[in-house]
């Protein structure tokens, strides 16, 4: 056999290894992006797809389910909640959407730093507008109407109990492109009296359906208080001390908040509090709820709890809004529910 022979031989059979290894690795690689794709312990399948936020009778909310589809935006059925799963390719860390607009608020982390922004979405869940966040992701909330944006971040500290922590939170007006970059530049009316104080910190905004109506926390020296705001006259004025996250019901009659039990400790308890009459009714669960519930309807609200025995993931549990019943889960493995 000529030594040419020999060589072409040799190369002939390094090709077919490298074809044979070549081949083996993609098939790994569709077989490993396959078993991705199919549902994990206590979790239903998540398919992509297209979402649209003029679907009915769905809930929207960010997936939380081991995978590919992690952090992505989801929908699933209001009626079929813990059935498959439907994943956008948009990824956020807190999401809201009514009426046709939706909010993404994304943190994604850096060489330096990592680069917190708003998106400002469409029905299709297209990016409208960009704005740069000061800070991380805390709170995200749309208008009845779609026509107002609100969100929160953290400048410092990492979560609500932290003993020294700040917030921004800001207004957007979707018709005109406003931004109110902090709500610290409104008026504050506290017991009748204008206040001014340099530790005042808001979170937690909730629309009412007349566009201009507004609730949201005001925090200072070392108190919380709801706040019933107006965003004509810029103004927000404290109606009861030791709320947090306020939510405002559909028929705009009561809100759900977090209260914090016993001072100086990060252990919340869910109440509904009549806006007419400032009666609390404590809630059934009664696991310490640290997030902004969601109404899914006059009767019901839904908030997120991390997942037993991983603190990293958190599932979604809802509850009667009246203190009667029991929580029970509504969607494993998700947060930021948003009912379409």
């Amino acid at each position: 056999m000529t030594s040419m022979r020999r060589r072409l031989l040799v190369l002939v059979a390094a090709v077919l290894v490298l074809a044979g290894v070549g081949t083996g690795v993609v098939l790994h690689a569709a077989d490993r992006a396959d078993r991705a794709n199919q549902p994990h312990a206590g979790y239903p399948t998540v398919s992509a797809g297209r979402l649209s936020l003029g679907q009915k009778s769905r809930v929207m909310f960010v997936n939380a389910a081991p995978g590919p589809h992690r952090t992505a935006v989801a929908s699933v059925p209001s009626t079929d909640p813990d059935g498959s799963r439907t994943a956008s390719s948009l990824k956020c860390a807190r999401f809201y959407a009514a009426a046709g607009t939706g909010v993404c608020l994304q943190s994604n982390p850096g060489v330096l730093k990592q680069s917190n922004r708003a998106l400002l979405l469409d029905a299709d869940l297209r990016t409208k507008r960009t704005f740069p966040l000061a800070g991380t992701p805390s709170r995200a909330r749309v208008s009845p109407s779609g026509r107002f944006v609100a969100w929160t971040v953290f400048v410092s500290g990492e979560s609500y109990s932290s003993a020294f922590f700040s917030t921004r939170t800001s207004i957007l007006d979707t018709r005109t492109m406003r931004l109110t970059p902090s709500l610290e530049t409104f008026s504050v009316i506290k017991d009748g009296e204008s206040y001014h104080a340099s530790d005042i910190n808001f979170w937690g905004v909730t629309f009412a359906s007349d566009d201009d109506t507004f609730y949201a926390t005001l925090n200072t020296a070392d108190k919380t208080y709801l706040v019933r705001g107006s965003l004509s006259r810029r103004t927000v004025t404290t109606r009861v001390e030791n709320v947090e996250c306020p939510s405002l019901s559909p028929d705009g009659t009561r809100v759900a908040f977090k209260k914090r039990v016993l001072s100086r400790t990060d252990l919340w308890h869910e109440y509904v509090l009549d806006l007419r009459t400032l009666r609390e009714t404590p809630l059934a669960e009664r696991h310490s709820v640290d997030d902004q519930a969601t109404w899914l309807d006059n009767r019901t609200v839904a908030y997120a709890l991390p997942t037993s025995g991983n603190v990293k993931t958190t599932d979604l549990w809802s509850v009667p809004a009246d203190g009667t019943g029991n929580p029970r889960l509504l969607i494993a493995g998700a947060s930021s529910p948003a009912p379409l």
